[in-house]
């Protein structure tokens, strides 16, 4: 009997997470998920895409006629720019605008005090590779000047001559009115046809010049690499491909293949959406996220069962203009490098070893000391990981430890554990700013602790920041594969119409969303989802007049009349007083404004079920395998337990080690864990005499 199942694959910086779902066949039954890793293949992502794959298919004894369905997340586009690999790359807009990208914006990066100490960054193209045509409309999309296809050609003509194949076309006011950049793709097509271009008009359609010019020109930079691979892993999968966007939705490989922007945050944005189910099963609609990696760890917050989501983004030095889930990745992951610094002190990251050679105790030629080390030498880790695939050089870790350790007048010990402890301070920064900086008190919020490296510093954490707990999924280190097979279907559509409140013409209102829900329905019915199965979420940007960004509030259902322009007014007043603290909600000399309107579409999947676990008896000893030495405050013989053997209701008492297939849970000295009835560990503090909130 055939088959269906449903694969989720999670390209890391150090491995590749794969997770299998049997959907069943004609009989319905089908089965819990099977999770397995490999390592990844930084020069050529596909390959470990591929080995992912058959890895699975043969533990399932399956074989790819059986694939349903893969989601993938990707960190191609990403990495392309954290690691500023942008060649070759040029860019055309509206004549006399040409210093655009070199004006950029007036505000000096957090960091620096002002100008004289920030030494401005190359522009993402410099100038030489700037053409302009002429033409130009105004702000309501009417034309004042018309399109100048001589100057067109000129340009297209240049940039063949040039050997530039990447192309960005950004023309003033056209989120308005898309006809001269239409145009100009026009003759791009006739005079150089193997360039790759991309258009504002279909990257960003909305104002503000600088944001959406270089938005635009990241899409075209990354398009050529994220093209390429969709093109190569698309051979290796005979089912149907979706890829996880940054927006926390999936589409499929040809559609990305559009925008590829769309998929900087890809990874990242499946682990934030699924680390949400287990809070909230225990009664926790809000959590903090924390998706511990090879090479960096992510952090999100979780209000009221969704991530929060941003259009303020940016991927390394670049603002990326799409929206996204709100994501604050940080350089403290197991990779991560220790090292000893010119003043002589010791620093943790960013830079990773990464999965090739990666950590001293991985054996693969690796020379410097990282974080996994650290764990390896004081026990905190089982001395081989995957179930025995990755046996671990304990010896030579700790030899490397020595050698460091050394250099700085510490015992090695010791040198271990300050590894650990800046590392979960660099967390604990990255934490505080996606919390207290958006004026959110951290400890309220429980810590959902997943990722390879996720949970290893969890109970510091909490001790750190004062969190009430920490919540450990079943599988944490295949949690974001998981998420992608629980993600709809999902495309964002966005005009800009900036208006006060008090002019706004319910009729063009009406008229721009019917537009955007137009747009959205057929992006949903190239992806197959008939009429009856696609769903259209409404929000707006609203401001007060003078200010110089927006608030976005989601809009009701129903058609846009006087009722629903007071509802969307009213929520942005009460969104506008918790972000900031205050509004003008009564006082006229603030009068509301309206900027941009969005319509998201979505393609509902069908989610799989997943098995629940029957109670235990409350002694955990049967899942006990053993002790060995772990060193939290001092060496201790310290009891080991397998995850998969703890039952609902065991509870736990550090120190000790709960190990599973894919990570570990170090349980420090005064933690507890308690695995509840969904198979989550809950981690817990004992409270300390005279301790305050």
């Amino acid at each position: 009997m055939a088959r269906r199942l449903r694969i989720g694959i999670d390209t890391g910086g150090t491995f590749t997470d794969v997770v299998a779902l049997d959907m069943g066949g004609e009989d319905g039954a089908g089965g819990g998920p099977v999770t397995t890793k490999t390592p990844s293949t930084p020069a050529d992502p596909a390959e470990g895409f591929a080995a992912g794959v058959a890895k699975v298919l043969g533990l399932l004894g399956a074989s790819p006629e059986d694939v349903a369905a893969l989601s993938h997340g990707t960190t191609v586009a990403t990495n392309r720019l954290l690691e500023d690999r942008i060649d070759d790359l040029g860019f055309v807009t509206t004549d006399g605008f040409e210093a655009m990208l070199e004006i950029a914006r007036q505000s000096v990066p957090d960091g620096y005090g002002n100008s004289y100490f920030w030494v401005k960054p190359p522009r993402i193209v410099p100038a030489h590779r700037v053409r302009t045509v002429g033409g130009r409309l105004d702000h309501t999309g009417a034309e004042l000047r018309p399109f100048d296809a001589e100057s067109a050609v000129a340009a297209a003509r240049w940039f063949r001559d040039a050997g530039i194949r990447a192309i960005g076309v950004c023309f003033l006011h056209s989120y308005a009115n898309p006809a001269h950049e239409l145009a100009m793709r026009e003759v791009l097509r006739r005079e150089h046809p193997d360039a790759v271009v991309s258009l504002s008009c279909e990257v960003l359609r909305e104002y503000r010049e600088y944001e959406r010019s270089v938005t635009t020109l990241v899409d075209a930079a990354v398009k050529p690499a994220m093209n390429g691979y969709l093109a190569r892993i698309a051979e290796r999968a005979a089912s149907r491909l979706l890829v996880m966007k940054s927006n926390g939705g999936v589409l499929s490989a040809d559609e990305v293949a559009r925008q590829p922007i769309t998929t900087v945050l890809s990874g990242p944005a499946a682990g934030a959406l699924v680390a949400a189910f287990p809070a909230s099963r225990g009664g926790h609609g809000s959590v903090v996220t924390l998706d511990g990696g090879g090479t960096s760890t992510d952090v999100a917050v979780v209000l009221d069962g969704e991530p929060t989501v941003t259009t303020e983004g940016t991927i390394g030095r670049h603002p990326v203009k799409i929206p996204m889930i709100d994501i604050v990745t940080v350089g403290a992951g197991g990779g991560s490098v220790a090292r000893r610094s010119p003043d002589g002190a010791l620093k943790v990251g960013p830079r990773s070893a990464g999965a090739d050679p990666g950590p001293l105790c991985y054996g693969r030629g690796g020379t410097e000391v990282t974080v996994t080390d650290a764990h390896a030498v004081l026990g905190r880790i089982p001395p081989h990981l995957l179930g025995g695939e990755v046996p671990l050089d304990v010896p030579a870790a700790r030899a490397g430890l020595e050698a460091l350790a050394a250099g700085l007048g510490l015992t090695v010990e010791r040198a271990a554990a300050g590894i650990l402890e800046i590392s979960a301070w660099n967390q604990a920064n990255a934490i505080r700013q996606i919390t207290v900086r958006r004026g959110l008190d951290v400890r309220d919020y429980p810590l959902v602790a997943f990722g390879g490296s996720g949970p290893l510093l969890a109970c510091r954490l909490l001790d750190v920041l004062g969190l009430p707990a920490a919540v450990v999924p079943e599988n944490p280190g295949n949690l974001s594969a998981l998420g992608l097979l629980t993600v709809d279907v999902k495309n964002d559509h966005v005009r800009t119409r900036v208006v006060r409140d008090a002019e706004l013409d319910a009729a063009v209102l009406a008229e721009a969303f019917a537009e955007l829900e137009d747009e959205a329905g057929a992006a949903l019915a190239r992806e197959g989802f008939p009429e009856g199965r696609r769903r259209f979420v409404r929000s707006a940007d609203l401001r007060y007049c003078g200010q110089a960004f927006e608030v976005r509030v989601t809009a009701p259902a129903g058609p846009p009349g006087e009722a629903f322009r007071a509802e969307v007014v009213r929520r942005f007043h009460d969104a506008h007083a918790d972000r900031y603290g205050y509004c003008h909600r009564d006082d006229p000399r603030h009068p509301v404004e309206w900027v941009n309107l969005r319509v998201s579409g979505i393609g509902p999947i069908d989610r799989p079920r997943l098995p629940e676990r029957p109670p235990g008896d409350g002694d955990p000893s049967r899942a006990r395998t053993g002790t060995r030495p772990v060193h939290f405050d001092a060496w201790e013989e310290t009891p080991v337990y397998r995850r998969e053997k703890l039952a609902p209701g065991d509870v736990v008492e550090g120190p000790a080690v709960i190990e599973e297939y894919g990570s570990t849970l170090p349980l420090h000295p005064g933690f507890t864990a308690r695995l509840d009835p969904h198979g989550d560990l809950v981690v817990t503090a004992a409270p300390r005499p005279g301790a305050a909130r």
